[in-house]
């Protein structure tokens, strides 16, 4: 009869930098500076690791019922893109251990109590569009470095308590500051206090009623649901056009689109007055 020492770790940093370890060891590890805990938070099916800039595929499969990761933030999304890391490691002397897997939980779904997170790998990054799109529309996101636009200043950010909120995603607000029609429409919510601070949705559409109210309808819902009174910050949006950025933003010379480019359908169009061939 043989045995062996090998035990496998994981562990898993969310964006808001909690760490949490788990083994399938029947003790605790520790290296790293991580506690990789023997319990039921998270487990990982065999992996399947291919040559060259294949994508590494595994899953990772949880109970929901572990008091670290709850079906409710889940749910909110908190869990999304976050950093895993797999080892094999000798229990019986922690400083003997290779790195087996290296990348981020991907789609997560939910049934009969349980998850299951798709693990990407490094390489997944690499399916992801390269270089600068040539089109009429801005390619650049509104407030980074190459936008340059001042989200923080009152014209296009306002921080309010919700007054009214409707499926986790119709927000209604009293006393509201007097800005143009749709100004938030294509912005953010996000939420800075209450269970669920820190979760942002994008803004569908933007209404003004009368008496200063105003409400807010998110393309989906929040997850986990904020209540009457907890604050939000609304940032407006910015739907890319030139004529947009030009007026609404006074940032055209960082306009990043090339409105005067022909459209396609150009080239075949007939030329008045010009040969056929």
């Amino acid at each position: 009869m043989t045995t062996t020492t090998l035990a496998r770790a994981w562990s898993v940093r969310r964006a808001d930098g909690l760490t949490l370890g788990f083994t399938d060891h029947d003790r605790r590890l520790v290296f790293g500076g991580v506690t990789f805990r023997p319990d039921r938070g998270l487990t990982a099916r065999a992996l399947v690791q291919g040559t060259g800039l294949s994508v590494d595929n595994s899953e990772a499969v949880g109970a929901l019922n572990d008091e670290a990761i709850t079906e409710r933030d889940l749910m909110a999304g908190r869990w999304d893109d976050a950093e895993l890391r797999m080892w094999e490691v000798d229990w019986t002397d922690v400083t003997l251990r290779r790195m087996v897997f290296r990348g981020s939980l991907g789609e997560v779904s939910r049934a009969n109590g349980a998850f299951r997170a798709e693990l990407r790998g490094q390489s997944d990054a690499l399916n992801a569009p390269q270089g600068r799109v040539y089109h009429p529309r801005c390619n650049a996101r509104l407030g980074d470095a190459a936008c340059r636009v001042d989200l923080t200043s009152e014209a296009l950010m306002v921080e309010r308590e919700v007054q009214g909120l409707e499926d986790a995603r119709l927000f209604t607000f009293a006393g509201f500051p007097a800005y143009d029609a749709a100004w938030f429409e294509q912005g953010s919510l996000t939420v800075l206090s209450g269970a669920a601070e820190g979760l942002t949705g994008m803004i569908k559409n933007d209404r003004s009623r009368p008496g200063g109210h105003r409400v807010i309808e998110l393309w989906s819902d929040l997850g986990i649901a904020p209540a009457q009174g907890d604050r939000v910050r609304l940032t407006a949006g910015c739907d890319k056009a030139g004529a947009t950025c030009r007026l609404k933003f006074r940032n055209y010379a960082n306009f990043r689109g090339f409105p005067h480019l022909p459209p396609e359908d150009w080239l075949m169009a007939p030329r008045i007055g010009g040969s056929r061939g």
